[in-house]
This record gives structure tokens, sequence and C-alpha cells, in this order.
């Protein structure tokens, strides 16, 4: 098998990934995930796709991130790596489908306004 690279994105965080046949190792930004995302509920999130598609430690992944929040961040890597699983064997389609981990979520931050002081706050009226 040779290298399969996918991107995932979720608000305005990118994730590169490079995923390979190996031992299970993912190393972000050249740093291991265990360390880059410290919150165990982050580190479930990034795993998410391969426990379902059970093949947790057969392949090294190898991400650049970039932009966003560590949540934000997270989400754009499981994204990345439900993609590569697909790429890989499209059998793991369905399972991933339905737990919605192939749809990329499309919500964003909404833009502030001009003369107001953020996007829906309104200055406080006064009548007199």
């Amino acid at each position: 098998m040779e290298i399969i690279n996918t991107l995932g994105r979720r608000k305005t965080a990118i994730a590169r990934i490079y995923i390979k046949k190996g031992s299970g190792n993912i190393l972000v930004n050249e740093r291991d995930y265990k360390e880059y995302f410290p919150l165990a509920t982050l580190q479930y999130v990034i795993t998410q796709p391969l426990v379902l598609a059970e093949v947790e430690g057969q392949y090294d992944i190898k991400v650049n991130m970039d932009g966003g929040g560590i949540a934000g961040q997270a989400e754009a890597l499981r994204l990345a790596i439900s993609r590569a699983l697909v790429k890989i064997n499209p059998e793991y389609r369905p399972v991933l489908k339905v737990k919605g981990l192939l749809r990329r979520d499309p919500r964003m931050v909404e833009r502030k306004k001009p003369g107001q002081p953020k996007a829906r706050k309104r200055f406080q009226f006064s009548k007199r």
C-alpha cells in the first residue's frame, strides 16, 4: 500500500494527513497526538473513525494542522482520517456514514456587522 493523503476541514481548521500501513503512530505537527491534544475527549474524537472501522494500530498517520482552535482541529482531523479510510477500503463507508463522520460540518462563525459590537449584539438603545 502506498501513502494516501486526504484533507479535512472544520471552522477555520485544516488537517492534511498522510496515511500508510504501520504500527498506529499518529503525529500531529511532528508531535504525538496525545501531547498535541491533551484532552481525553479530543483524543476520542480523533480515534473514533479508526475504532469504528476496527483498524486501530494498523496505520501510521502524519498530520499537518493549520488554523482554528483545538476542538476544530480535532474534528478536521477526524474527517480527514474518515476520508482516508474510505479511500483505503470502500467497505468502511456505511459504518462511518451512519455515524456522520464523512460529512463536513458547515457551521462557521458569523461575521461582525458594522455599527454593532458583535455579530448580533447591539449597542444599548437610549430612548432619550
